[in-house]
């Protein structure tokens, strides 16, 4: 033994050796001594040396330490010092906190030690084999070091294991062990070994691992228990996250019963300790993995009526209304609520039947609505609540009848709050937020429902003191042009091209004020060219785009306006990403120039069409002073008066003039003087219409020639080296009348 001691230090100063040195000593010793009692002293030496040397052992020791696992299989205090010495050296030192740069470095270490270790397949074999002794020593550094391989090199050592004879089935014993430190270290072990890889997760599922952990989890106490718990769920997670087999097998296997008592919460929910809100948040999102949107429509409402029959909702909705529960619980069990009875007609039945313990009672969906236009409300709790209000409402017709009801005058109880009356009050309110989340939350009232579209144009809301009342739709578009929040207009946006998509009544009262098509047109307009759009200004873009084409496409009077619009739309788009090039600075501003004076062309023509616009009215005016009495004209006159009124005129105005000619059409039968004059009136205004048609002609032909001119500008910059995305220009072919098809062709050639 004196060798040895001689080897580590115990040498008169001035004469001790490097720290290699004795390292390489004690390899030879374990290299060449025939005594096991030698080879052990020799190992334990290396053991205390790994840390401050583990460059060192890791180079000169490895091999040594190998082989010991090898052929020294019957002392387990040998193979103990042998595990423990190869964990130092692929792990760095979890007691200390090192610098960044010095992290970085044992890392570095740990990784290539790691590829070293694993270079070998065989070596994990043989730990995997090493894991079946029952010494504590042995088994419990054995699992620890190979969960430091994992979380070194995952893959690789997955790779090994999964092709290991037994080798899953080995570690799942881990979970039977009586001694808690390895179960609870096999769990970690487990965690890593079963992440990202789909194969294994299957293998460890049919391993009875569900039943296992369940049977951990409530030994510990369920959501009352410790870090043990916390490392089963997490475990379970990785196990049911994006696995449809190992989904089915836990339902097929009637677990999700068994979560039931895990949500079962007393009156007194103060004073809540950090484990059990991590615990129960954890809980919660195992709920949420089972019914997911992203899992097959089939497996998920199998799942949701699983959790229906046994109880499991009924309990989430008592958390719900509970009072005293964590703020990011009540938020995770909201978001859980939502899909567990998203497109579930029955849970969907059911939480619109659950009320509140307040008094009087008050249903669930008031109570939270009152949270989601509170801004004195967490931001991610609202967020929930606007997803709970969309889940409750997804495919589910009789939901949204009934929501919308809740604004129709016939139904208003003024003694109570409804949830109609919430969101009304929350689109209207100073608070940006509650203006978005209840626009949002209004649009799912809508969606996919021309019915309850239709029945919400009758709401109508008193403004102020002395004056009409206004509709809600009308309310909502004033609004989005007073200047208000960006957040506003966007959620706004969104109410409005949900409620009036392939809703052509909708459509017709939003066209009865004149001034709201102008007002899209011009907001997307002047958003279109700000070359630094924040996010939610893009949104905002976005959804102004999406509701003008909307309006026009549902109106085919208004396509040859949206054909003015998207030439001049594609000019400009191309020469706002035309000045970021470089080397064609010159023929970039030159395009720029061109661009301009399309607008001011534009508006030129816009005032003229306005001007025209205002006499028309005008002459309607005087005619409805002499024509009072009048009534419906003659079929054949008004549409051919329709097919020669100009594009350019908006469907209101129109109406309007068809109007006063049938009311035209009346006077002519009792008064011979007033049909004369209103015949002269009628001529003028057809003159004044050609005369407004051939000047759209014109500018059409102008646009054509401007855009052939961008063409040829656009070859110019690719022919000196710049690249240009290519577009969808015009291709108005689809998007236009028959009688449209002439005009389409010149602007594309």
């Amino acid at each position: 033994m004196n060798y040895i001691w001689e080897a580590v230090g115990r040498q008169p100063p001035g004469q001790q050796p490097s720290g290699a040195e004795t390292i390489q000593k004690l390899c030879d010793r374990v290299a060449s001594s025939t005594l096991l009692e030698d080879r052990r002293d020799a190992v334990r030496a290396i053991k205390s040396l790994s840390k401050k040397y583990r460059v060192e052992v890791g180079t000169m020791a490895m091999d040594h330490l190998l082989r010991i696992l090898q052929s020294d299989r019957t002392d387990t205090e040998i193979l103990g010092y042998a595990l423990d010495t190869l964990y130092n050296i692929v792990c760095s030192d979890e007691e200390e906190e090192p610098e960044e740069n010095q992290q970085k470095q044992e890392d570095d270490l740990g990784a290539r030690f790691t590829e070293e270790f694993i270079g070998e397949p065989d070596n994990i074999t043989l730990l995997l084999t090493l894991l079946e002794e029952f010494d504590f020593h042995v088994r419990w550094r054995g699992v620890k070091l190979l969960t430091v391989l994992l979380k070194s090199q995952c893959a690789p050592v997955q790779s090994i294991v999964l092709v290991s004879p037994m080798g899953v089935s080995r570690l799942m014993d881990l979970l039977a062990d009586s001694r808690e430190v390895i179960r609870n270290d096999g769990l970690l072990l487990l965690q890593q070994l079963t992440k990202g890889n789909t194969a294994i997760q299957k293998i460890v599922a049919f391993e009875n691992a569900f039943e296992r952990l369940l049977e951990i989890i409530t030994e510990e106490g369920s959501s009352d228990g410790g870090i043990v718990v916390e490392d089963c769920l997490l475990l379970l997670l990785n196990l049911l996250k994006n696995n449809s087999s190992n989904q089915n097998f836990f339902k097929e296997g009637s677990y999700i019963q068994k979560m039931k008592p895990w949500f079962e919460v007393g009156d007194d929910n103060s004073g809540w300790s950090a484990q059990k809100v991590t615990n129960l948040h954890l809980m919660l999102q195992l709920v949420r993995v089972m019914v997911s949107p992203v899992n097959s429509p089939g497996a998920t409402a199998s799942c949701q009526k699983a959790m229906f029959q046994c109880g499991l909702l009924q309990q989430l909705c008592t958390i719900l209304m509970a009072t005293g529960v964590p703020a990011d619980i009540l938020t995770e069990t909201i978001n859980t609520v939502s899909e567990v009875i998203r497109g579930s007609e029955v849970n969907q039945d059911y939480f619109a039947s659950v009320n509140a313990p307040s008094n009087p009672p008050r249903p669930a969906i008031v109570v939270l609505l009152m949270s989601m236009v509170n801004e004195r409300q967490p931001f991610v709790l609202r967020c929930a609540v606007l997803y709970c209000f969309q889940c409750f409402l997804y495919k589910n017709h009789k939901g949204q009848g009934e929501i919308v009801a809740t604004l129709l005058p016939s139904t208003i109880d003024a003694s109570s709050m409804s949830a109609g009356q919430l969101l009304c009050g929350g689109l209207f309110s100073a608070d940006s937020l509650s203006n978005w989340c209840a626009a949002v939350a209004l649009a799912h009232a809508l969606q996919d429902n021309l019915t309850q579209k239709e029945q919400l144009l009758r709401v109508q809301l008193a403004t102020s003191l002395g004056k009409p009342p206004v509709s809600l739709l009308q309310q909502s578009t004033n609004i989005l042009s007073q200047g208000s929040h960006v957040q506003t207009k966007v959620g706004l946006l969104m109410l409005l091209c949900t409620w009036i998509s392939n809703c052509p009544i909708a459509v017709m009262h939003f066209l009865h004020n004149q001034d709201n098509v102008p007002f899209v047109s011009f907001y997307l307009h002047t958003h279109t060219y700000t070359h630094t759009l924040s996010h939610t200004h893009t949104h905002s873009l976005t959804h102004a785009q999406t509701f003008l084409i909307i309006i026009i496409f549902q109106d085919s009077q208004m396509n040859r306006t949206w054909y003015i619009w998207k030439c001049l739309f594609g000019v400009q788009q191309k020469a706002e990403a035309t000045p970021s090039a470089e080397g064609s600075t010159s023929d970039a501003t030159e395009l720029q120039k061109e661009v301009e004076l399309l607008r001011a062309q534009l508006q030129s023509q816009s005032a003229e069409i306005a001007q025209l616009q205002r006499e028309k009215h005008q002459l309607l005016r005087g005619s409805d002073t002499t024509v009072s009495a009048a009534a419906a004209g003659d079929d054949a006159v008004r549409s051919e008066l329709e097919s020669r009124l100009s594009a350019q005129t908006l469907k209101e105005q129109v109406q309007a003039l068809l109007e006063s000619k049938e009311l035209m059409e009346k006077e002519l039968s009792s008064a011979t003087s007033s049909a004369a004059i209103m015949q002269t009136e009628k001529s003028k205004l057809q003159q004044e219409l050609q005369e407004s048609k051939k000047e759209q002609d014109d500018l059409l032909m102008l646009l054509a020639d401007q855009d052939q001119k961008i063409l040829s500008l656009k070859h110019r910059l690719e022919d000196l080296g710049e690249t240009i995305e290519d577009e969808d220009d015009l291709d108005a072919r689809d998007q236009f009348d028959d009688d449209d098809d002439e005009e389409e062709e010149e602007c594309d050639e």
